[in-house]
């Protein structure tokens, strides 16, 4: 009969301050290890300082973009201001050349009668028709302009009456209508008094479907006719 020994285990120990630097030194480089790995993978994928530059240079591009469309756009706007200033100043000049073309047709017309006032050797009506002209205003209506004038032997006022003797045509058929009508209330306006010149005008409104192919104005005195003349539209 033996007797045996218990067995008996020899753990080794290590100093409890010895333990806390080895969990720090392992915790630190695991950081460091994967600190270097982080920045080897944003290297390996292009997503490191390289992007941050492309990101940089692209928002440079994208300003001087920006710049260039603004500046663009302020030239648009000015060239389209210039633009409606010269169309307001055609239309203005339009307007003015318009004014000058009727000033200047009174004036031919003042021309004429002082003309008619130099003395002559041959005699002639004491009234006369310096100047009718007629043209469309609408689609039946005609306007019509005339100076009348005196020579220069008139001593007294003419009183007479003016008819405007309007040819019309309406499917085909010619038409002569009187102005004014019969016992027109606008018989008034067409009264003469005057003593060298007076014009004369005014707008003549025709039947529905009726066309003017010409307008013959005649001068009446005590209900004789004086003189007369035409035109053709």
């Amino acid at each position: 009969m033996s007797i045996s020994a218990p067995r008996m285990t020899i753990k080794s120990h290590f100093p409890w301050p010895l333990k806390m630097l080895f969990m720090v030194c392992t915790i630190a480089l695991g950081g460091a290890a994967a600190l270097w790995i982080y920045d080897l993978g944003r290297q390996f994928t292009g997503s490191g300082q390289p992007v941050q530059q492309n990101a940089s240079a692209y928002q440079q591009q994208l300003d001087k973009l920006s710049a260039e469309r603004d500046r663009y756009s302020s030239t648009v706007n000015a060239s389209e201001s210039q633009l409606m200033i010269e169309r307001s100043a055609q239309t203005q000049l339009a307007a003015q050349v318009k004014v000058l073309e009727t000033e200047n047709a009174r004036l031919k017309e003042d021309l004429a009668f002082f003309e008619s006032l130099l003395p002559t050797g041959t005699g002639g009506p004491e009234v006369s028709i310096r100047r009718l002209t007629v043209d469309m205003v609408g689609q039946n209506q005609v306007r019509y302009r005339l100076l009348l004038m005196q020579g220069a032997r008139g001593k007294s006022d003419f009183i007479g009456t003016l008819q405007l003797a309007v040819t019309t045509l309406q499917a085909g058929r010619s038409t002569v209508i009187l102005f004014p009508a019969a016992n027109s209330a606008d018989a008034a306006q067409f009264k003469l008094g005057f003593r060298h010149y007076q014009r004369v005008e005014g707008v003549l409104t025709l039947p529905d479907g009726m066309s003017a192919r010409s307008v013959q104005a005649r001068i009446y005195e005590k209900g004789q006719m004086r003189t007369q003349a035409s035109a053709n539209l």
